[in-house]
């Protein structure tokens, strides 16, 4: 509880110093409609604050002349002059940034800062400070109720995100309004997007359900990214970085500007190389992202190209018990080629129409082509696993394919006016995939056969159609309500043999109606109140299919009720939310033969908890950020089959389901040109089971970085060089936080390795330097 106690004494301990005179002020957009969380710093002084949710602020300030800058996402940064000699109260009127995305890409799939939603944002600055070549999860660590995780250990190749002890599959994510979830697994693959952290502007985590969004529907979270945005200028960077496990990273940026006031082309490539901190599990990731747009006064056309190939060494297995002991670095993989090989690209062509002061248009297009397979070399092989084209006992090397196309198409109509934004839209996608294996080596193969046959083969065709319509809307001058109603229809068909050599035959169909409301309620310039509802469906994946084809899809319904308080230096915002499952598909603890984890059906399940974060200006040099969530989650009846028998277990732990999640900084910024910031991050005991066996917890974990940043200005050549440096895991903590076991089944030992665990790196380093021009 200490967490919580700091909280409560900082928060006690401020008191805003009485100055000569008070500046309020509001900033609106040029509707008049208020701008929530703007950032409004006071330039002479290094002050600043956030915008309330009526859009109010306030200083309190000596007589004199001050500069006052005014910055809200999606609107032109603004400066003003003010000269103070009594109380004064102004209003600030920002111009919206045309070459800006988020009112274009984002707006149907995000919310604002007083929205009855529980969410965070994420700034490009704010990301830039460890952008040393890990992935986005890895970046995303700190956030409330957040656990991130690596095959490797070191944040580079295949990483993972949970949030609210919920995995990948629950946490929907979208890059400028498109679905990035694979349609068939529902996993969000990071490792093919390397270093897109710096192609991204911003992105808002939204925790429980959230608004309406594309694609598979979040039950634990959704993730919205929004990338580069227009520049009006000029520029580039060269950025390059190196670390730890070999780790490098080098990127290189441009962008033309704006042409002619109506035409930017921009562009980024990268290269991130790791040997990780387990044994070869080495990762080479290749991406590449460019852009070109036209804007004039009504209208944002915008074309984008991004993707990526990754190669990386297999590491999914794990350690047991006694191979942690004797070398957590260690990796029981040998064969050379044990890696997975895969390429994606991105096709996106969006449309943003102003038809008039009140109406505005959006319209999103995407392909996207994936290919690659596992290569795997297994010895002593059954002829009947490989489809008889091998001899009984032989050895034989493997290639596992997946060779897919993605089309989705988006569109939505904004109406705004003083006191009503109504958001409708509609959204469909098709997905086509073809599974395959080859065998590309065999120590024996059978008459007949030759390389590349295929052993096995099922193709797959998903669509998913979904319709919206949200509104926000001003009940009275301190009231705002919120309603979300989405239809999503979704049909999946596959057939052939699995890579089991099991047919697989599936032919469904799933209609959802997914209603959310709630309400904003002001109390006054600091605090504000909400409340919400939203109800989810979500179908099963491949996996559980494969399993079970009689599996059932999920429901949830998620209360959500949070308390916001804003001020000149304090920030903090705490929520209680009650999520409550039908038939959730959670993760039974074992994993298939290629690392994905298994999930079944428990009809009755729950997760209660409570969530603070909160930004403290203690001066304004040092600055204290911290979140703390405190949570149980459970299985109500549980019941297994274990040797044999049906088993009622009762209320269980829900697995990979910690009770107790922070994350912390404090940052010293002595000169604008200089920070320095010490993380840290506390994740209580887990279990990887369902069944509170005991055999199956793991350890909490509490973790330290380190994260320097200086700016050099310069004259000649470069605009600025930064040196970044990232100090992770500070105190050399040797711990892994998952892993999976199949302990659940039987009731004593076993004969073989039923546990595995995945150790993650020890103290590293990961230093770079960044040019600007």
């Amino acid at each position: 509880m200490k967490f919580l106690v700091s909280f409560l004494l900082l928060f006690v301990a401020f008191s805003l110093q009485a100055q000569t005179y008070t500046l309020k002020g509001k900033v609106v957009d040029k509707n008049q409609e208020p701008l929530a969380g703007a950032t409004i710093v006071i330039t002479d002084l290094e002050k600043g604050t956030s915008s309330d949710f009526d859009g109010k602020f306030t200083f309190a300030l000596p007589k004199g002349n001050y500069v006052i800058k005014v910055s809200y996402v999606g609107f032109r940064t603004g400066y003003f002059n003010q000269t103070i000699q009594q109380d004064e109260d102004i209003v600030i009127e920002l111009d919206l940034e045309n070459d800006v995305l988020d009112e274009v890409l984002v707006s149907a799939v995000r919310v604002k800062a007083d929205a009855p939603v529980t969410h965070s944002n994420l700034t490009k600055k704010e990301i830039a400070k460890r952008n040393l070549g890990q992935d986005i999860p890895m970046l995303v660590n700190y956030l409330p109720s957040v656990i991130s995780s690596s095959d490797a250990g070191a944040g580079v190749g295949y990483t993972y995100l949970r949030v609210r002890g919920s995995d990948a599959t629950r946490v929907n994510v979208t890059i400028n309004g498109i679905p990035y979830n694979d349609a068939e697994s529902q996993g969000t693959f990071w490792v093919n997007l390397g270093d897109f952290a710096s192609s991204t502007e911003n992105l808002q985590l939204q925790r429980g359900v959230g608004t309406s969004t594309n694609g598979a529907g979040a039950f634990g979270a959704s993730l919205n990214i929004l990338t580069d945005a227009v520049s009006e200028e000029a520029g580039g960077e060269i950025s390059n970085s190196f670390g730890s496990f070999g780790t490098r990273k080098h990127t290189v940026k441009y962008t033309t500007g704006k042409l002619n006031d109506h035409f930017e082309l921009a562009g980024r490539v990268s290269n991130i190389y790791s040997d990780g901190y387990v044994d070869r599990a080495f990762t080479d990731l290749k991406s590449y992202f460019l852009q070109g747009s036209y804007t004039d006064d009504n209208t944002l056309i915008k074309a984008l190209v991004f993707g990526g190939k990754e190669r990386t060494y297999q590491a999914w297995y794990g350690l047991s018990a006694e191979e942690l002991e004797e070398d957590r670095r260690q990796n029981p993989y040998t064969y050379e080629n044990e890696v997975d090989d895969y390429q994606q690209d991105h096709y996106q062509l969006h449309w943003n129409e102003q038809l008039n002061k009140n109406w505005s248009t959006n319209i999103g297009l995407n392909y996207t082509r994936g290919k690659g397979f596992f290569e795997q070399f297994k010895d002593g092989e059954s002829a009947a696993d490989y489809n008889n084209l091998i001899v009984d006992d032989s050895d034989v090397i493997v290639r596992r394919w997946l060779d897919n196309h993605f089309y989705v198409a988006n569109g939505n109509a904004t109406f705004r006016n003083d006191n009503l934004e109504i958001i409708s839209g509609v959204s469909y996608s098709e997905y086509f995939n073809d599974h395959y294996g080859e065998i590309i080596w065999g120590s024996d193969l059978a008459d007949g056969t030759n390389i590349k046959d295929r052993y096995y083969f099922s193709d797959a065709q998903k669509s998913d159609f979904s319709i919206f319509s949200k509104a926000n809307f001003k009940l009275s001058p301190s009231l705002k309500a919120y309603i979300d109603l989405q239809g999503r229809f979704v049909s999946y068909d596959t057939g052939g043999i699995t890579s089991d050599i099991n047919p697989i035959d599936i032919d469904t169909n799933f209609s959802f109606f997914n209603p959310k409301v709630g309400l904003t309620y002001t109390i006054n310039d600091t605090f504000s109140l909400y409340a919400s509802y939203a109800r989810a469906n979500k179908e099963p994946n491949r996996n559980d299919f494969e399993g079970n084809p009689n599996v059932l899809h999920e429901s949830l319904n998620d209360f959500e009720l949070g308390w916001r308080f804003n001020s000149e230096r304090v920030n903090m915002n705490t929520n209680i939310y009650y999520m409550d499952y039908n038939n959730q598909l959670v993760l039974t603890g074992a994993i298939d033969d290629v690392g994905e984890y298994l999930r079944e059906n428990v009809k009755d399940s729950y997760r209660l908890g409570i969530e603070i974060d909160g930004t403290f200006l203690i001066t304004d040099e040092l600055t204290f950020q911290s979140n703390l969530a405190i949570s149980t989650n459970k299985i109500n009846n549980l019941t297994i089959e274990r040797d044999g028998q049906t088993v009622n277990l009762g209320t269980t732990n829900i697995a990979f389901s910690p009770n107790i999640i922070s994350g912390s900084s404090l940052t010293l910024k002595p000169t604008d040109n200089f920070q320095i910031s010490l993380l840290g991050k506390y994740v209580s005991s887990q279990y990887l089971s369902n069944t509170d066996t005991e055999a199956s917890k793991i350890d909490g974990y509490f973790t330290n970085d380190l994260n320097l940043v200086y700016e050099i200005k310069t004259n000649k050549i470069f605009k600025s060089i930064i040196i970044t440096g990232l100090i992770n895991n500070l105190t050399n903590k040797k711990y892994v936080d998952r892993g999976y076991t199949y302990l659940d089944y039987w009731s004593g030992p076993t004969s073989f390795e039923v546990q595995g665990y995945y150790p993650q790196a020890t103290i590293n380093f990961l230093a770079g330097v960044t040019f600007k021009f």
